[in-house]
């Protein structure tokens, strides 16, 4: 028996804005496939394997909520009100969930959390699993490299099956363990795909670490053939690679080179024939209104379902109106829009657009980069299509956070536009805004490429909404040649630059220097003439002393006797250091103190000199100053010789 399902045709209009796919036929198949649940179609389109069933006719089981983001609510949750046409209903998004495929040894563990939670939170599980310390424990596979213990998964913008493995340098290998050095050598070497895309007629030579996954290599052909995951059909895996989330290195493809074949899956509403089992579809106009409800009756009128003008289903706000800090608006952008089209986007510059220019514009020439502003517009139709097949792209995701600074704007309230226009008048002149303000608002979202130069920036490109990847990536790739020769005529001025800046430099310090060591030597030889000043000052000093201390002695010496003298007479003679003789006579009563004074009255001073007699050899100064010459044996003559003290 045939069971004979009437649906309006503003049912499937409503899947298709719902849902992004053009295609009728992929609609139906979609909404069969979560049993006419429209809210479950909303949430994302079905795996492969799902569509392999549905296509062989078979039973769709019910996704778990634990294990897959794209779970539609319970039963209990409705996308419409049944009570009041008026009323709105959001509809509660589950916490997204991610898949690990953890490799280590020869263990596999298969893991699934939150995109809040941890890489801690992974490690301290795989330790129970595994028995192996966190503090030993390396955690390899990131697609941004090592991440800390502390870094929230949902910050890394991983997709939905990942795959890991686990490194423990400070743990021997045991003999067991032969298998996973095999696969630890096998992650690292690179594998070359031949992949034919039979429907163009080409080939792709592509080089994929081992480490990539299958899902992610489909990926990537997606962006290189436009046929999405969901819809490709391959020849070539081998019968291991059964799991899309297996790194190439364990499917069991050929090393160095595997050939792989692709082409677009026919539609399973097309090529498969109604049976009994199957309900017929039958898609019947409005004109034939007379055996249909209205759309009114679902409480929505036609703009909505078209996702145009004021809808119950509308999402929030790409940003909030007159919100004072751009960074708070532009976190609430970047929030909102994972939300509505996942993690994988580019990263959105969070801080004014002044701030953008600088980052993007003022640095060195080898750090700048071109500006890529992204202006949004909700009540755009194209706006769902851009978002989530051009923005979201993994080419484009790629090539934006290599060469671009991405900032982004709401224009969908008129405060928020009139904003931005003040701010790129601001910064980049009436004519930039004058244009955006031509452009209508079914030709959103925009997406400005600006590049700096040394006077003013200049807009190299406005790429509007309706566009493809393909036409996309070429325009951002003219765009960056543009910038890549004024990089370059840039970078060569800023290091001839820097070359006259830096000889200027080392000619000024070694003027420095000469100075320094000219004031050096000039001190040095100024200090070395106030020295021998002083020095000759002190030797006039002393010798003035001297001169007085042996004029002062010299007078007050007795006077000579006569050589008839009654008296006692004790003739001496001196022999001094330089060879010449002092001849006197004293009295024999004349005390040694006499002799030492006359000594020291001729310039030998009693203190630098010792009188010594020749034969027996005595030192006289020695001696008591106050006995006689006679007491001290000088009577009647001696000869007498001077030597200097040690």
């Amino acid at each position: 028996m045939h069971f004979f399902l009437v649906i309006p045709l503003s049912l499937f209009f409503l899947s298709q804005a719902c849902t992004g796919i053009d295609n009728i036929a992929e609609a139906i198949t979609l909404l069969e496939l979560n049993n006419w649940d429209l809210v479950a179609s909303m949430y994302g389109p079905p795996s492969q394997s799902e569509a392999a069933d549905a296509a062989a006719g078979g039973a769709v089981p019910p996704t778990s909520s634990s294990s897959s983001s794209s779970s539609p609510p319970s039963s209990s949750t409705s996308a419409f009100c049944p009570s009041n046409s008026s009323s709105r209903h959001i509809v509660e998004r589950q916490p997204r969930m991610l898949n690990f495929r953890v490799e280590y040894r020869q263990r596999t563990v298969e893991l699934v959390l939150e995109e809040g939670s941890t890489v801690g939170e992974i490690k301290q599980i795989l330790e129970t699993e595994l028995a192996v310390p966190v503090s030993k424990m390396q955690l390899k596979g990131w697609k941004s490299g090592d991440v800390s213990d502390s870094t929230v998964l949902r910050s890394l913008h991983l997709p939905k099956n990942n795959s890991l493995y686990v490194l423990t340098p400070d743990i021997a290998p045991t003999a067991s363990t032969s298998k996973h050095s095999a696969l630890q050598e096998s992650l690292n070497q690179n594998f070359l795909l031949v992949i034919s895309h039979r429907e163009a007629q080409r080939d792709y030579s592509l080089n994929f670490p081992g480490s990539r996954t299958i899902q992610e290599v489909k990926r990537n052909i997606s962006d290189l053939t436009n046929i999405p995951v969901r819809h490709q059909q391959w020849e070539g895996w081998p019968a291991s690679a059964s799991d899309d989330s297996m790194t190439l290195a364990v499917s069991g493809i050929s090393y160095p080179c595997h050939h792989l074949s692709v082409c677009r899956r026919s539609s399973p509403a097309n090529s498969q024939e109604p049976t009994e089992e199957c309900a017929d579809v039958h898609m019947v106009s409005d004109s034939e209104g007379d055996d249909f409800e209205d759309a009114s009756e679902f409480g929505v009128d036609d703009s909505e379902m078209f996702g145009m003008g004021s809808s119950t289903c509308r999402k929030a706000p790409m940003m909030p109106e007159n919100s004072e800090n751009e960074a708070d608006a532009l976190l609430h952008f970047t929030a909102e829009f994972s939300s509505r089209y996942g993690e994988t986007h580019p990263m959105f510059y969070i801080g004014s657009l002044e701030a953008a220019s600088q980052e993007a514009f003022y640095g060195k020439a080898r750090d700048r980069k071109l500006l890529a502003i992204y202006l949004h517009n909700d009540d755009s139709v194209l706006s769902n299509v851009f978002c989530s097949q051009m923005m979201c792209a993994d080419s484009i995701v790629s090539y934006l956070s290599q060469n671009f600074i991405t900032w982004a704007w709401d224009v969908t309230k008129e405060a928020n536009k009139a904003r931005l226009l003040t701010m790129c008048t601001r910064h980049f002149g009436s004519v930039v805004t004058q244009t955006i303000r031509t452009y209508k608002t079914d030709q959103f979202p925009l997406l400005l490429i600006v590049m700096g130069k040394r006077t003013s920036n200049e807009v190299l490109n406005v790429i509007q909404g309706n566009t493809t990847v393909d036409e996309l990536m070429m325009r951002l790739m003219g765009a960056m040649e543009i910038f890549t020769a004024q990089q370059q005529e840039d970078i060569k001025d800023e290091d001839e630059r820097e070359a006259r800046e830096t000889v200027k430099r080392e000619q000024d310090e070694a003027y420095r220097l000469s100075l320094e060591a000219d004031r050096k030597k000039r001190e040095a030889q100024e200090r070395e003439e106030a020295e021998q000043v002083r020095l000759e000052q002190m030797r006039k000093e002393q010798e003035e002393e001297k001169e007085a201390i042996r004029l002062s002695l010299e007078q007050a010496l007795p006077p000579e006797p006569e050589e008839d003298s009654a008296e006692p007479i004790s003739k001496l003679r001196i022999r001094t250091p330089s060879g010449e003789f002092l001849e006197r006579r004293f009295l024999g009563s004349c005390k040694l103190q006499v002799l030492f004074d006359f000594v020291a009255s001729k310039g030998y001073p009693f203190e630098e000199f010792k009188l010594l007699t020749t034969f027996p050899r005595r030192n006289i100064t020695q001696l008591d100053p106050g006995s006689t010459l006679l007491e001290a044996k000088l009577f009647p003559q001696e000869t007498l010789f001077l030597e200097a003290k040690e």
